[in-house]
């Protein structure tokens, strides 16, 4: 048996091409992921481009933010039922990576029963819009937006709300990092882009977008409201049990349910709930 093993031992060069073809097959493999890593975190450049939606909304106001690179377009939706001389609490808007402003406006309007003006940003390559998404060109994109809002005579610029859902929630931490707002919600949002690299086999550094949220929740002063459905299996529900845990002062909701169809009825109301708490919704909107 001795000499049974003795003879089949592996020469070391051979062992050295085995673990250097390793290694290269990694690094081949790892580089592919970072070329196309945009490719499958923006899904929605490759949505066809629906048209026809906004005007089915009475209301509503078209507009195009010029940015460094091109027009990217956005929809404010006025609250109902408000008084002329009111000035009104406003909530910024961020979808999911595979959505596009007219698929979530439906959801999103209801909003607007509870006092809210609602302001839609598209992406950058996402429907009509120019450009193409990145972390840098969607924070400069809603930074302008949240310029133009605060500017509008009707809106409370204390009182501005960044809502995003999924990668939306990514986005509004990115914006909560260079402008003040009066409160944060994430929905079926995760730490970071960086965290799901483990299910690829690779290292987080290799992220050209991190979209790190835990770090802006830790420094994040305002309230924090987190939802979450418990049987999410595109960002698990540990994510906002992390975010929560870091949270100044934060707000965890969960609800049954996955990634998509959600209880919208739910987590507007909640939402509602929380912002009347915080003194940012007036507890009379219904």
């Amino acid at each position: 048996m001795t000499r049974f093993l003795t003879d089949f031992r592996v020469p070391l060069s051979m062992l050295l091409t085995i673990v250097v073809s390793i290694v290269c097959l990694y690094v081949i493999y790892g580089g592919f992921f970072y070329l196309i890593q945009r490719w499958i975190v923006f899904p929605g450049t490759r949505m066809p481009i629906l048209n026809g939606i906004a005007e089915k909304f009475p209301g509503l106001e078209e507009m195009w933010i010029q940015t460094s690179s091109g027009q990217v377009e956005a929809w404010y939706l006025p609250p109902s039922g408000k008084n002329a001389d009111e000035r009104i609490p406003v909530a910024i808007f961020a979808h999911g990576n595979a959505e596009q402003i007219d698929t979530c406006i439906t959801y999103v309007q209801e909003l607007t029963k509870y006092g809210l003006g609602i302001l839609l940003v598209e992406y950058p390559g996402f429907g009509r819009s120019q450009g193409e998404p990145s972390q840098h060109a969607l924070t400069e994109t809603f930074t302008q937006a949240y310029d133009y809002l605060i500017g509008r005579p009707e809106v409370d610029s204390t009182r501005v709300i960044l809502i995003g859902r999924s990668l939306g929630g990514g986005v509004m931490c990115a914006l909560a990092g260079q402008r003040p707002s009066a409160a944060l919600i994430l929905l079926s949002t995760f730490t970071s882009v960086r965290s799901f690299s483990t299910r690829y086999g690779l290292p987080g550094f290799l992220s050209k977008d991190p979209f790190d949220n835990l770090s802006v929740v830790k420094d994040y002063d305002g309230p924090i409201l987190i939802l979450h459905g418990t049987e999410d299996s595109v960002v698990p529900f540990e994510h906002s049990e992390l975010l929560y845990s870091a949270a100044k002062s934060g707000t965890f909701t969960s609800f049954p349910g996955g990634h998509i169809g959600l209880p919208w009825n739910m987590i507007w109301d909640s939402s509602a709930e929380f912002l009347k708490r915080e003194g940012i919704l007036n507890r009379r909107a219904n």
